[in-house]
């Protein structure tokens, strides 16, 4: 079997199943590894940081597998390549040293692995090597203690680095700089288990403030440094704290994966991949009891269903094992301006279970399904303002008021959508010229040039959740695409009797005229033939008493754009989209289903988007235009093709406005 073929018949079902997961991905880098061991070279493709950077990146990534894997009493006969790397990195004027550290460098960003590998697994990664290049690599490591680091999740890999310092007994490990970096760290603090990626006025809570950073690397130094092998005295309190902010940041994570083990595609770094689900191993990593009712049997399954979903996911490996960049097949166009060929290893965090003990309770418990307890709920989670549901088969978020704080690229895509699913994930532009290139799935897009370029939502102001009378709760936001146009919007999700769908309303007030375009959900665009989706030939699709009693047919598969309907029905499901602002009025909305760019989606390299385009006219003095808007979304069922019988039923329990909002509505000419 090829190394890819390999992950995909893996049960992973067991700790020997993972540590075999693992070992055929670390087998698969020996082909791409210096003679010395300390660079990995993966491919051509640039970064912001040097190529020898990107090459520590490849040698690095990777040892947060192999660190576990040994700590947990497991063996790797490649490990020779990776301490014989430790040595010739680190030798001044070597062919393979990797370069001394400046301020804000990524070497910084390697040293977080290196530490942890050191801190759990020092007696097979360290003991070998010889005294003066034991000197050397002290001195390489612990130049991280006199540079600058940006002011986010990187303080933490200056910790990471600290420990493996003190496990290798360095004089170089400084105890003043681990303790003001935790104390720094914790003013990212926000509440209920959340930090925020920076400092106040940082508006990013991601993956990065759970299993790709902060809550995964709180877990673990609450393990190193409070265990019966502790390396930091005088941090008992500290992590305690860290297990606290775990317990309730695990009732709100876990709204983010899906009965398959997908979890929700949201920010940036999308090609770690199944580091997503770090956190859970991160858990039992750090001896924590799960929060109930979360129990150790539902958070093995949590952990072990993701790391299926991707063993099965062929795009996301080249030929001979390696990993690709990009998600769910390789995909330059999501990637940020870090994202090297080696880059993707940061989805090794997830085999820190390979850690523990045979005996530990994650691996003796017997796992448990997709707790029931969340099917079909809608949860508001107050921190990152997401409104959580699992509904149609597929769990998603409806977000307003988070942005990136720098400069990333497609942040907008990233973080400024309306909506983001586990099943049909989130398309990022591949140009800004047409609607295809936008890739404008969960958006609002406006343009004041007649089309010929867009803006969509990147800086959400004043997002906050509001209740209604009868219970509900919708986010409310406001946008300001030009000084001259503001853009209020209510994001409503789900309610009972209309599982399927989510609604949108939005007030637009514009001092020009504008074009707007409202995509739904992206879904693969492929017909049965695997020839691109065709005008469905079925008429009568959504008419109940037509088609209650007929049998599934293939001919319903398709797109239907007709009048302010839009919908496409595919081995996927079925995604629409619905406006139901009301009356005909002259310049309502018309659907059409647009065939996106190749590879502009995530998880579909060939997708289209159910569309409503209309046009605002410059506004009266006091007046508003309002779009209100139904999004459908319906994803097939595990191991099967197309939407379950009965979807057109679906289709037409339409949700109704909230009072509250409909009043607002019914008021379209105030100010």
């Amino acid at each position: 079997m090829t190394p890819t073929q390999a992950f995909s018949t893996n049960p992973l079902l067991t700790k020997a199943d993972l540590a075999a997961f693992l070992t055929s991905l670390l087998d698969s880098l020996e082909s791409h590894t210096s003679t010395g061991g300390a660079l990995i070279h993966l491919g051509y493709t640039g970064t912001h940081y040097d190529e020898r950077a990107a090459l520590l990146e490849g040698f690095a990534r990777p040892l947060w597998g192999l660190g576990a894997l040994l700590a947990g009493g497991g063996h790797y006969p490649g490990t020779k390549r990776w301490v014989s790397g430790l040595v010739e990195g680190t030798k001044v004027g070597g062919e393979e040293y990797w370069g001394a550290m400046r301020d804000k460098d990524q070497r910084m960003v390697e040293c977080s692995p290196i530490g942890f590998a050191l801190a759990v697994a020092r007696e097979e990664l360290w003991d070998g090597i010889g005294a003066e290049e034991k000197k050397g690599f002290e001195k390489w490591l612990s130049g991280i203690n006199e540079k600058q680091m940006p002011d986010t999740n990187w303080l933490w890999f200056r910790v990471f680095a600290n420990l493996g310092l003190k496990r290798i007994n360095s004089p170089s490990f400084s105890q003043s700089r681990l303790k003001a970096d935790l104390d720094r760290l914790d003013e990212f603090y926000v509440g209920e288990g959340w930090s925020r990626d920076g400092p106040e006025g940082v508006i990013q809570l991601d993956y990065y403030s759970s299993s790709f950073a902060i809550q995964f690397a709180q877990l673990v130094f609450s393990k190193l440094a409070s265990g019966s092998d502790r390396l930091i005295d005088g941090e008992e309190v500290r992590c305690r704290e860290y297990r606290n902010r775990a317990r309730m940041f695990a009732l709100d994570f876990v709204h983010y994966f899906d009965e398959q083990g997908r979890a929700i595609p949201f920010g940036r770094s999308m090609t770690y991949r199944f580091a997503m689900s770090a956190f859970w191993g991160a858990m039992a990593f750090a001896d924590m009891d799960p929060p109930g009712p979360l129990t150790w049997g539902v958070v093995k399954g949590l952990q072990l269903r993701n790391l299926r979903y991707w063993a099965r996911q062929s795009g996301a490996y080249n030929p001979d094992g390696t990993l690709t960049i990009g998600y769910c097949y390789p995909n330059h166009n999501l990637t940020e301006n870090y994202n090297s060929p080696g880059s993707p290893y940061w989805c090794c965090k997830s085999f820190i279970t390979l850690a523990l003990p045979d005996t530990h309770p994650f691996w003796t418990a017997k796992e448990e399904p997709y707790p029931d307890y969340l099917r079909g709920m809608t949860k508001v989670l107050e921190k990152p303002l997401h409104i959580m549901t699992n509904k149609a088969g597929h769990t998603f978020l409806l977000s307003s008021g988070q942005q990136c704080s720098y400069p990333v690229k497609q942040s907008a895509a990233k973080y400024g959508k309306l909506a983001y699913s586990s099943a049909f994930g989130y398309s990022v532009p591949t140009g800004n010229g047409t609607l295809e290139e936008l890739g404008g799935d969960s958006t609002l897009a406006l343009s004041d040039d007649g089309g010929e370029t867009w803006k969509v939502r990147r800086e959400t102001k004043e997002a906050r959740i509001e209740s209604g009378a009868k219970g509900e709760k919708w986010l409310r936001s406001m946008w300001y695409p030009w000084k001259d146009v503001e853009v209020e919007t209510w994001l409503v999700p789900p309610q009972e009797g209309s599982e399927c769908w989510h609604l949108r309303v939005h007030r637009i007030r514009s001092e020009r005229r504008l074009i707007t375009a409202e995509g739904g959900w992206a879904i693969y665009g492929q017909g049965s033939d695997w020839r691109a989706l065709a005008p469905t030939r079925v008429r009568g699709v959504g008419d109940v008493e037509k088609n209650k009693e007929a049998p599934e047919r293939q001919d319903e598969w398709g797109v239907w754009e007709e009048g302010g309907e839009g919908r496409a029905v595919c081995k996927a499901g079925v995604s629409g989209i619905v406006e139901i602002s009301g009356d005909d009025k002259e310049g309502r909305r018309q659907a059409r289903v647009v065939r996106t760019d190749p590879n502009s989606n995530l998880m579909e390299p060939r997708a289209v988007v159910p569309t409503l385009a209309g046009s605002v006219e410059p506004r009266q003095i006091g007046g508003n235009e309002w779009l209100v808007t139904a999004v459908f979304g319906l994803t097939c069922e595990e191991g099967r093709e197309g939407p379950k019988k009965g979807w057109d039923q679906e289709w037409n329990r339409k949700a109704s406005v909230p009072g509250e909002i409909a009043a607002l509505v019914s008021c379209c000419s105030c100010g």
